[in-house]
Order: C-alpha cells, then sequence, then structure tokens
C-alpha cells in the first residue's frame, strides 16, 4: 500500500502577514490567469471576515490556498491514489490523469482548498507553482501580492509566525498545515474580547 501522508524531507511552506493584507486580490487573480481556471474554480481565495459589534465591528482579511499539510487528509482520502506528498519539498501534487473526480478530497479537506470543476467533472488545486520554483523564480500569488503580505520558503527556515490557529482557520492539529500566519490583533478571538 503507498503511504500517501508521509513525508520525511524538508518542507515548502507558504507564510501570510494578515496584519497588511489589504484584500486587492492580486495574488488570487495572478493564481487564476496563470492557470487559466474557469469562473468558480480559485486555487487561492481572499475572504474577508468580521467580528465585533456596532460601533466597533473589526474587518480582516484571509487569503488561502493548499496548505501542503504534513498530514493531507485530501491525500489520505483519495480512493485512486491521485493526491501525493513530494518528497524533495513536501508539496502535495494531484496527478489529475488518475482523478475519478469522485471529490472525496474535496469532502476531506478542512481548508476547502480542493475545487471541483463542473465542466471537467475533475477536482484541481493549487500545486505551490512548482514548475516556477524549479526555474527559481516565486509563485505566482507570492509574486503579484502587492503588500508582500503572501511569501514562500522553506519551514524550518521561517522564524516568522504562528501555526495558524485563531485566525478563523480549522485546528491546526488534524492536518498539520505547512502555513505560517502573522495574525491580525483583532483576529484573535481574545483580542477582539478586550477591545469591548
Amino acid at each position: 500500500m503507498i503511504d500517501r501522508g508521509s513525508h520525511l524531507g524538508r518542507q515548502r511552506a507558504f507564510h501570510f502577514d494578515q496584519r497588511w493584507c489589504i484584500a486587492c486580490r492580486a495574488c488570487q487573480i495572478a493564481c487564476k490567469d496563470l492557470h487559466n481556471l474557469p469562473v468558480g474554480v480559485n486555487w487561492r481565495r481572499v475572504v474577508t471576515l468580521e467580528v465585533g459589534v456596532f460601533p466597533r465591528p473589526l474587518v480582516f482579511h484571509l487569503s488561502l490556498s493548499c496548505n501542503h499539510c504534513a498530514r493531507p487528509a485530501c491525500a489520505e482520502a483519495c480512493p485512486v491514489g491521485a493526491i501525493t506528498k513530494r518528497a524533495e519539498d513536501g508539496v502535495v501534487i494531484l496527478d489529475r490523469s488518475l482523478c475519478t473526480g469522485c471529490r472525496t478530497c474535496e469532502d476531506a479537506c478542512p481548508y476547502g482548498a480542493l475545487q471541483y470543476d463542473p465542466s471537467t467533472r475533475l477536482v484541481s488545486k493549487c500545486d505551490m507553482c512548482v514548475d516556477l520554483l524549479a526555474c527559481g523564480e516565486e509563485p505566482a500569488c507570492v509574486a503579484a501580492c502587492t503588500m508582500r503580505t503572501v511569501r514562500v520558503g522553506w519551514l524550518d527556515e521561517m522564524d516568522v509566525g504562528d501555526e495558524p490557529s485563531g485566525v478563523g482557520l480549522p485546528d491546526p492539529s488534524l492536518t498539520r498545515p505547512s502555513l505560517r500566519i502573522h495574525a491580525h490583533r483583532d483576529a484573535c478571538p481574545s483580542a477582539a474580547d478586550r477591545r469591548g
């Protein structure tokens, strides 16, 4: 049996600085454009979250894609082995030639990273632009970010940010996402409570 979730090498990861994101969606548009994604399919998406009440409503943004998890629930759920974790960099890859469109991976991912395309009846997802990384370039979302809030690097070299918790995301212990976030001060429930 193939172990689709294990990974022993170094891990590439995204870093997102929520403190400075202005929701311009340049990262989302660049990804969609580079990969020629159809309407309704977004490998990276920016969501706006609100906390607090009048007269102090608080708004912050979150840019999300596949988190290339240490324990990818999508890979564990795929019945045909179409999703694997690369040994050389930990990037989670979907082989669309093996995909049957059953959508079990889509249901398994707590981040909503896998996207079903009704026109092809297949699922697709972020591949961290591995072809660009191989050429020494940044992923499209990173290169397009005007505020430099989305970055990519090696997880063991990231001395910034925390595991994504308390920022509108699922418990990181579920899949151990390869994502580090500098959270907006209003994104944490305790900070919002203190502000009244």
